[in-house]
């Protein structure tokens, strides 16, 4: 016994159904092609005068959002800056003193614009016990005592658990005062590379 299979056309819509599907069809295709007519939709234009046009007169300087110099990165062209700048947002020899400075920890994350120094936590192989962690702020664009701000954050070991033990407040003001003193020189260094 032979198994032949009967292929069959699809039945025929019929009736009200099938009308209503080809009119639907029609006025779709109608539709789309009314879309694609000519527009008599109406645009500014540059060519008017008056304080709603955005350029008045094209010969005149343009005003901008980000000031007289325009949008400067990384220092621009000026080298005159007494602060230290450098194109960062605060000042580059407490910045630079600050990473020599805590260089023997390792860093989780420095934001030059913000600021912000946050090291790993860091164990002395003499003291397997307790760890360290620093956050360094650089609070202004000045070469300032009180342009910085170091957090020392400290931890002891208990068992298998690190706990939250209180940091010595003088460790911080030592390396505040370690910073300072590599920020001078930096900035000793680079007057006298300037003038010689």
């Amino acid at each position: 016994m032979s198994f032949s299979p009967k292929f069959s056309a699809a039945p025929k819509e019929s009736g009200k159904s099938g009308t209503i599907k080809k009119i639907l069809a029609t006025t779709s295709v109608a539709l789309m092609l009314a879309a694609c007519g000519p527009s008599t939709s109406s645009y500014p234009t540059t060519s008017g005068r008056g304080p709603t046009n955005p350029n008045p007169d094209p010969n005149e300087k343009r005003e901008s959002i980000f000031g007289e110099d325009g949008l400067v990165l990384f220092g621009g062209e000026s080298n005159d800056d007494p602060a230290g700048g450098g194109g960062i947002g605060v000042n580059s020899f407490l910045w630079r003193a600050s990473l020599d400075t805590v260089s023997f920890v390792p860093l989780a994350s420095a934001d030059p614009f913000g600021g912000v120094i946050i090291t790993e936590w860091y164990s002395d192989p003499s003291s397997p016990t307790e760890r360290f962690k620093l956050t360094v702020y650089i609070l202004d664009k000045r070469l300032r005592a009180d342009g910085l701000k170091v957090a020392v954050f400290r931890q002891e070991r208990a068992g298998d658990e690190w706990r939250d033990a209180g940091a010595n407040a003088t460790t911080s003001v030592q390396l505040e005062n370690a910073i300072l003193m590599r920020a001078r020189e930096l900035r000793v260094n680079t007057l006298e590379a300037d003038d010689g």
